[in-house]
């Protein structure tokens, strides 16, 4: 069974930075999962972490199946992604994703498993867009 570093934020508004989370990756000779953070208990999706425009294809598994997506801006809270249909609001969606190593300070891409939900959708110039915030996610070598 993988063992994990459990990090636990102590704030609502903390967030574990990308250089952080890069030097726990980087401790890691073992391969497997490095690190899991989850998010403190409260309903306040008030955004809290700088966002970075990236555009990364995404597997998205929803309770109806699995979506395809591509990324339009990624935070340590949330992501906003473009799709062709989109999880109800409230519903719980779980993704993986390969940040590239030079956002992560690695020399290779870090691969993130990440759970969330989905707190809004929208539809902006043809696209239907959604915004989901993440509760939990773990880091793989």
């Amino acid at each position: 069974m993988e063992k994990c570093l459990e990090l636990r934020a102590c704030a609502v508004d903390s967030s574990v930075s990308a250089a952080y989370l890069s030097s726990l990756v980087a401790q890691s000779s073992e391969g497997g999962c490095v690190g899991q953070w989850q998010k403190p208990n409260g309903d306040n999706p008030v955004r809290t972490a700088v966002r970075f425009p990236m555009k990364l294809a995404l597997h998205v598994h929803t309770e109806q199946g699995v979506l395809e997506a591509v990324t339009e801006n990624i935070s340590a809270n949330g992501l906003l992604f473009v799709s062709d249909r989109l999880p109800d609001i409230d519903s719980r969606i779980e993704f993986t994703i390969a940040m590239p190593s030079a956002v992560m300070g690695s020399a290779t891409d870090v691969t993130i498993h990440c759970i969330g939900r989905v707190v809004r959708h929208y539809l902006q110039n043809g696209e239907k867009k959604a915004a989901a915030v993440i509760d939990e996610y773990f880091l793989k070598a």
